[in-house]
């Protein structure tokens, strides 16, 4: 395989096609409001929020699949192994089907506990339940294309990720509006446009990626090597990585669960003008999150390579354009905030405390670029075990931190104490990039 560009320009256009596909999920979901918003009542886009909370949580926990795909793609690639490549998509698909067919068979406890834990009205609830058992069935095909996802990430072929990512969006759009909005099958047809568009997509995903994963000249071994797949210290380093990556992504959604919990104890007011301020913060994550991902590509073959000097280049580069672009963003949040609070909210309780927060909700962005960064830097060398611990010890400081500023500062504190957990996450990460540069062959 040839080696990984490292030049701005190259990870700038590696970079684009990811930010795009990270904005399409959004813009759907806006497209299912507003079609329901027109077609159906207040219980079906209720049905819709209630559904979507529960698929986010339980699907979030598994975005280990996608993260520790590629890695291991990215190192194989690096190591001019493409039957490990192939090897490394396969046994994610073939955890990604395992776990989506338990979550079909598990789906009635899955969701009688959720209803039990949300407080929906009977008529919410209802539809609800209508959304969630036909939207179950697409579990398999979510989560093989986080695997995908990953795949496409490692390889460094992120144009093939965005053409996945526009037919699942612009296929499940359509749908959406000929189910819910012309057959007026409501949240139900919602639901069964992103099953059919999740599977329509992961069939045409592989025979994209089917192109970039063929053999090279001088192997002998088939395209899919079985036993290159079930290889038994390939499937305990998959499964310890992804444990890993779990817990750290548990121990994250911990910390935002803190952070929304503490703001409605000082009121609905606030914890209005927190969560408008954390769609800020979710909109700066589009922008870094494409820097991030192409750190763990590029990492990653650098690291399979064992080429030193490649891993400083590539740190390097990546991280002066994801810091530039995370200082842009910041003063856009610190200074033009104020017109886009409006466009988001006009209540004007929400908007004053809201503009309060916005040099806060600046410096978290400022701070969240070296963060992502560094996440992407150890996902690409797949040191797990060190990203679990340092989102945990990030975790500690929070909660000391929060407990102690909201105590004097109130919501004030809160922001404070959250962007010193954004800024333990990347002391504790760079703590230990000196140790993972030197684990590198120079």
């Amino acid at each position: 395989m040839s080696e990984a560009p490292t030049t701005r320009l190259a990870i700038l256009r590696m970079a684009w096609p990811i930010v795009l596909a990270n904005a399409a999920a959004p813009l759907l979901g806006l497209t299912d409001t507003a079609v329901l918003g027109h077609t159906g009542g207040t219980a079906e886009l209720g049905a819709i929020a209630v559904g979507g909370l529960i698929f986010n949580f339980v699907y979030w926990s598994f975005g280990f699949l996608r993260m520790s795909t590629t890695g291991f793609t990215a190192q194989a690639r690096g190591a001019g192994d493409t039957s490990e490549v192939r090897a490394t998509l396969a046994r994610s698909l073939l955890l990604a089907v395992a776990i989506g067919a338990l979550l079909i068979a598990l789906s009635p406890l899955i969701g009688r506990a959720a209803f039990a834990l949300l407080a929906a009205s009977p008529r919410v609830e209802a539809s609800a339940a209508d959304y969630f058992f036909v939207r179950i069935w697409g579990a398999p095909a979510t989560l093989g294309m986080y695997a995908l996802t990953g795949s496409f990430i490692g390889l460094g072929t992120t144009q093939r990720l965005l053409l996945t990512q526009l037919l699942l969006n612009g296929l499940n759009l359509a749908l959406d509006v000929w189910f819910a909005g012309y057959l007026n099958w409501g949240a139900r047809g919602i639901a069964w446009g992103t099953v059919i568009s999740e599977w329509v997509a992961l069939g045409f995903g592989l025979w994209l990626a089917r192109g970039v994963l063929g053999r090279d000249s001088h192997e002998t071994a088939s395209f899919w090597d079985l036993g290159r797949i079930l290889d038994r210290k390939k499937l305990k380093q998959t499964l310890n990585a992804n444990a890993d990556i779990m817990l750290r992504t548990l121990t994250l959604l911990s910390s935002f669960a803190w952070f929304t919990n503490q703001s409605a104890v000082f009121g609905d007011t606030i914890l209005a003008a927190n969560h408008v301020l954390l769609q800020f913060i979710s909109f700066s994550a589009f922008f870094l999150d494409g820097y991030a991902f192409v750190a763990e590509s590029l990492v990653g073959a650098a690291v399979g390579a064992k080429q030193r000097p490649r891993f400083d280049q590539v740190v390097r580069r990546s991280s002066e354009l994801s810091l530039g672009t995370a200082a842009v963003l910041a003063a856009a949040i610190a200074f033009g905030g104020g017109a886009m609070l409006h466009a988001l909210t006009s209540v004007d309780a929400v908007q004053q405390e809201a503009t309060r927060y916005l040099p806060l909700a600046g410096a978290y962005v400022l701070i969240g670029g070296a963060t992502f960064q560094l996440d992407g830097i150890f996902i690409g060398a797949t040191r797990t075990r060190a990203m679990r611990n340092a989102a945990f010890e990030a975790l500690l400081v929070f909660l000391g931190a929060s407990i102690v500023l909201t105590n004097r500062f109130a919501n004030t504190g809160l922001w404070l104490a959250f962007c010193i957990f954004v800024a333990a996450r990347a002391a504790t990460l760079a703590l230990r990039l000196p140790a993972l540069r030197q684990s590198i062959a120079p």
